[in-house]
């Protein structure tokens, strides 16, 4: 899925379900159908599928922020 077909699909307060891709100290990156938002101080082992709900999109800097559903 491409960046526009995402904010196109979702917004704020959407549940998708991604695995997590990367873990970082401040919290864990999940992919979704081909973009990755983060999951800020949430803390999942590499390739869990996650359950996450959208905090924000930032279509500008085409990011967005999520956090456990």
């Amino acid at each position: 899925m491409s960046w526009q077909d995402f904010v196109a699909r979702h917004q704020v307060g959407d549940v998708i379900e991604g695995v997590v891709t990367k873990q970082v100290p401040f919290g864990s990156f999940v992919e979704y159908d081909g973009v990755t938002g983060l999951a800020h101080e949430q803390i999942w082992p590499v390739g869990t599928r996650v359950s996450v709900k959208i905090l924000a999109i930032d279509p500008e800097k085409q990011r967005f922020s999520l956090a456990a559903a």
